[in-house]
């Protein structure tokens, strides 16, 4: 099947045209792109997924000493935070190799060559972006509301469980949750000779257990390690020491970790999207609150001539307080931002990348990949970083977050002016 165009001589030339491009022009063209782009996606989405676990299991395993069944039990909640990285590169990749392969095969050329525009070509990749920005916005907060806080929490209840394993290989445990462990030996689950240190027990200092054996025992309701040792000898941060003969037990509480902060006492990064809108408004009240305490302390020092008050422990504490709650508010309208910012990756790479790709002209996925992906890491993530630094000292508006973007928008706009001129 073949389409004629008549030349200036008057004789018709025929130009042919591969059979599954003709069935697809013009309608049909934008599903079959569509669906090669779908194919490599899903294929290269799952490796990648997969090389992410991988490495961020092995990495909580070598750094925490997890069993299997806590490594099996952190899989669904890595999983968000996997994806969440995972989903600008492949759709980067995918587009890529689509656009690159028919470019190379001269698909391109001979779609426009039918009259149909560049543009036409790159719809199917916009349009699958645009659908799949918003996913990773979702899935990236996602991992922040339930993904990380479920790792700490699986990696909590595995923590008797770790600290045996590291006691048998090395004979000293140090955990996240402020305490630390030494023994002379591990025989089954009894520890011999061991000295137990809980740092900042109290305001006078850690204080420091030892005795001639003892057990581990982690009580999930309470959320307590229970130390059950024989012949203790405690000794206090001020010194005081104490022998207590017998069986006896000690609890070293874990609550801390497992209990709910409230928002107000969260990085805005580790809350969702939804009670960030609500904390930024409470947020707003506590800063005007602070100020005005503030403001109140300052009239009165003046008022009483104690204008050493002004500049002396409590005015300065004063200060330091109205100071975090203005960067904390500020970061609070930050955050939301970043997240879209960081979600929409997925629609600026393509819309570089796509246009990028049919003009390499190379069937080799992984050079043009890298064609892609190289001038995108060297101009996008430097800039991301800049406005993030600015907006985050309030030197920028907080949408300065997406000066990336635009840049990109920009890069991306004359790549596909050429593309229509080739």
């Amino acid at each position: 099947m073949s389409k004629s165009k008549r030349p200036i001589d008057g004789h018709p030339t025929q130009i042919s045209l591969p059979f599954s491009l003709i069935s697809l022009i013009p309608s049909r063209l934008t599903r079959y792109i569509l669906f090669e782009i779908l194919k490599i996606f899903v294929v290269s989405l799952i490796a990648l997924t997969l090389m992410i676990l991988m490495v961020g299991v092995g990495r909580e395993l070598l750094r925490r000493g997890l069993g299997v069944m806590a490594i099996v039990q952190l899989l669904p909640y890595i999983l968000p935070i996997s994806l969440q990285f995972a989903f600008p590169a492949t759709a980067l990749f995918s587009v890529c190799c689509v656009y690159g392969r028919m470019a190379a095969d001269g698909e391109v050329s001979t779609v426009k060559a039918s009259g149909i525009s560049p543009l036409k070509l790159l719809q199917p990749a916009l349009i699958f972006a645009a659908l799949l920005s918003p996913v990773a916005v979702g899935v990236s907060d996602l991992a922040v509301s339930w993904g990380r806080p479920g790792i700490n929490r699986v990696v909590l209840m595995s923590v008797e469980d770790i600290a045996y394993r590291v006691l048998r290989a090395q004979h000293s445990y140090t955990s996240d949750h402020g305490f630390s462990i030494h023994v002379r030996d591990v025989e089954g689950q009894t520890l011999i000779h061991p000295t137990v240190t809980v740092h900042n027990h109290s305001s006078e200092g850690p204080m420091k257990l030892s005795a001639r054996e003892g057990r581990l025992q982690l009580d999930s309701e309470t959320y307590n390690l229970i130390l059950h040792v024989t012949d203790s000898q405690v000794e206090s941060g001020n010194g005081i020491q104490g022998i207590v003969p017998g069986q006896t037990e000690f609890k070293i509480p874990l609550a801390a970790a497992m209990v709910d902060k409230g928002p107000e006492n969260q990085s805005p990064s580790w809350l969702s999207l939804a009670v960030i809108r609500s904390e930024r408004l409470q947020q707003d009240a506590r800063t005007h609150a602070a100020a005005g305490q503030l403001a109140a302390h300052v009239g009165f020092s003046i008022l009483t001539s104690r204008s050493g008050d002004i500049a002396g422990g409590m005015g300065r504490h004063m200060e330091s307080q109205v100071e975090h709650s203005r960067k904390r508010l500020t970061r609070l309208h930050v955050e939301p931002w970043r997240r879209w910012a960081e979600g929409f990756t997925c629609f600026f790479f393509v819309f570089v990348g796509a246009p990028l790709a049919m003009i390499a002209r190379t069937s080799d996925y992984w050079t043009t990949f890298g064609i892609c992906f190289l001038p995108i890491l060297l101009v996008y993530y430097p800039l991301f970083i800049f406005g993030l630094e600015q907006a985050k000292d309030a030197a920028i508006p907080p949408y300065g977050v997406w000066i990336g973007n635009v840049v990109l928008v920009a890069i991306g706009t004359a790549l596909i002016a050429r593309v229509r001129r080739y």
